[in-house]
């Protein structure tokens, strides 16, 4: 997906759990089909995860949530993420890594929700949780800066969407929303905790509910609009109201949003659409649902 991906396998990864944690070796290694663009997940036995980044860009992640996912867990609603074990580099492998607890589930998929609403009301309540953790010292999140630092980068997407028309990307309307977003009041509040990457493949839901947020790479502090992807990338109309209504959310905010959802997407689309179909599919699926939402 990324020049200058690193090459990872189950033997590669066997070698390096043996190496660092023997009290793991002999597990079964199995590696966990994904649509994510960063880490390559393997499953080791029966309760335990391992990840690893799969290019240079996803280090300083690592780091982040071995420092940061056992000061959050218990101030959050939702399962996520335990770090049992810090991987280092070896076997010619160049970067850390990290051993988890195993969290069951599947990611949940746009238009095949089977409670849509109470999963809404469910990422609300974890959002809002988020929103209200009090810890200080924490880094900015990943995009959590003001809308216009994202401006240059849409721009390019839009444009390369143009040269995709198979697409069928309405570039005029996308763009023109943009710069409806770009002239609404910036957000100048205090910065909260954020997720910043609420995707659904950093989803977990088991039996319909929300079982688990996961990959907390892009935590941080920032502007609260920066959570509400959900809205527009997983939940349907109705469910989407009720999320909105769940965490108060002004016009304003709403517009970021929505305006930083659509970012996301378009950027995505053009890039990932030879190379990570689940990533692209719900790219696609956000540019719809963000246009079918507009004024």
């Amino acid at each position: 997906m990324h020049p200058g991906q690193h090459a990872i396998d189950d033997d590669l990864v066997r070698r390096l759990v043996a190496g660092r944690f023997p009290r793991w070796a002999g597990l079964p290694v199995e590696r966990i089909a994904s649509g994510g663009t960063v880490n390559a997940m393997y499953r080791l036995g029966d309760d335990l995860v391992v990840r690893l980044p799969m290019v240079r860009g996803g280090v300083a992640d690592v780091a982040l949530e071995q420092e940061w996912l056992p000061r959050l867990a218990d101030r959050l609603p939702t399962a996520v993420p335990e770090v049992l074990g810090a991987g280092a580099p070896a076997e010619g492998y160049p970067w850390p890594w990290s051993v988890y607890r195993w969290l069951p589930g599947e990611n949940p998929r746009a238009g095949d929700l089977a409670e849509p609403v109470a999963l809404a009301e469910q990422l609300a309540r974890f959002v809002a949780a988020m929103r209200d953790i009090g810890l200080p010292g924490g880094p900015r999140a990943h995009r959590g800066g003001p809308l216009v630092e994202q401006d240059v980068e849409t721009r390019a997407a839009i444009g390369r969407l143009r040269a995709l028309p198979q697409e069928g990307v309405d570039c005029d309307a996308v763009a023109a929303l943009w710069d409806d977003a770009l002239r609404a009041p910036r957000w100048d509040g205090p910065s909260v905790w954020l997720h910043a990457d609420l995707m659904p493949g950093n989803l977990l839901v088991d039996g319909g509910g929300l079982g688990a947020v996961i990959d907390f790479g892009c935590a941080g502090l920032g502007d609260p609009a920066c959570d509400l992807f959900p809205a527009w990338n997983l939940l349907p109309p109705d469910a989407r109201r009720v999320f909105r209504e769940a965490l108060g959310v002004d016009e304003v905010t709403w517009r970021r949003g929505r305006a930083r959802t659509l970012s996301q997407a378009l950027i995505a689309l053009p890039y990932y659409r030879d190379t990570n179909p689940a990533m692209a599919d719900n790219a696609r699926h956000v540019i719809r649902a963000v246009l079918e939402d507009s004024p």
